[in-house]
């Protein structure tokens, strides 16, 4: 297949492309410098994609958005966090409703989108609750795929929990913490905390991209969500060192601002659309997301995952 791939040199789409490129895949990246071999230039606050950069694409994925990680009080920031992801999928989806054969496309999503659901089971036919600043953005980002749906494309939102791995946050501070004996659940520990290995998230979009008779939402999350409290224990045995702490929850509030709900609120996930389609993940619990996670010398992140 002929993919190409916004937000290619995150740590995600670093993984994503090299994964595809070993498949056999032919993978262009969209960038905002000087195009080199294997590059498209763009700008998706200027002048856009141009004209037939789509030609004889089967596949775009946009994984573009600025870091999560950031002051949480900052309106700059929220609203660079907004606007990064919004107007990227915006100006992709009409694109790909202006090509004359629709590509697939294939955008970058979060699991926030559902809000708190408590210790409720959530499946891509659950609403989205509540007005937490991820949950907004989340929703108009989704609704900036509608160019592409309405053009008849086949459209697949990528609703990704947490992606854990040694490499990367939230993996890489929260072990550094546990190893140093400052682990700790977060308020009462009881709300759900969805979280997926890159391994299995790396398959999963490979899935989908290859999957011609699949659309809508995919929840990307492990088949049993954890709660928090699980999740501090399991990750203390992982990283062998006692966990007693616990990080009270009016001082997350405060600390965290608009970003609290993220780590207080409550979502217990399934991936029943992915499982549906046929996809076999590879790490199907919290043990098994973070051996994957903490492993060291693995070559190509999608392992054995189909």
């Amino acid at each position: 297949m002929r993919i190409l791939v916004a937000g290619s040199s995150g740590f995600l789409g670093t993984h994503l492309v090299e994964h595809l490129r070993r498949g056999g895949h032919q993978v262009t990246r969209l960038v905002r410098h000087d195009a080199s071999t294997g590059e498209i230039r763009w700008d998706p606050y200027g002048s856009g994609l141009a004209a037939g950069a789509l030609d004889g694409v089967d596949v775009v994925v946009n994984l573009a958005g600025s870091p999560t990680l950031g002051n949480p009080h900052s309106a700059r920031w929220a609203e660079e966090l907004r606007r990064s992801r919004v107007t990227t999928t915006r100006v992709l989806a009409e694109a790909v409703a202006a090509a004359p054969t629709p590509p697939a496309l294939l955008a970058g999503n979060g699991i926030s989108f559902y809000g708190d659901h408590g210790s409720a089971v959530v499946t891509e036919e659950s609403a989205s609750l509540g007005d937490a600043l991820l949950t907004r953005v989340t929703r108009e980002w989704q609704e900036a795929t509608e160019p592409a749906v309405a053009a008849g494309a086949r459209v697949c939102v990528l609703r990704t929990a947490p992606v854990m791995d040694r490499r990367a946050a939230p993996l890489s501070q929260l072990a550094l913490l546990f190893r140093l004996g400052l682990g700790a659940r977060l308020g009462n520990g009881n709300q759900y905390f969805p979280m997926v290995s890159l391994r299995d998230w790396v398959g999963a979009v490979a899935f989908l991209a290859g999957s011609r008779d699949v659309s809508g939402p995919f929840n990307l999350c492990c088949p049993r969500t954890p709660t928090n409290r699980e999740m501090t224990r399991a990750l203390a045995r992982a990283v062998g060192r006692p966990a007693f702490l616990a990080a009270p929850a009016p001082v997350l509030r405060l600390a965290t601002g608009p970003m609290a709900p993220e780590l207080l609120g409550s979502v217990n996930a399934r991936p029943a659309a992915l499982e549906r389609a046929g996809y076999d993940f590879a790490d199907a619990d919290v043990d098994d997301v973070l051996a994957t996670a903490l492993a060291a010398g693995r070559q190509d992140p999608a392992g054995t995952a189909r």
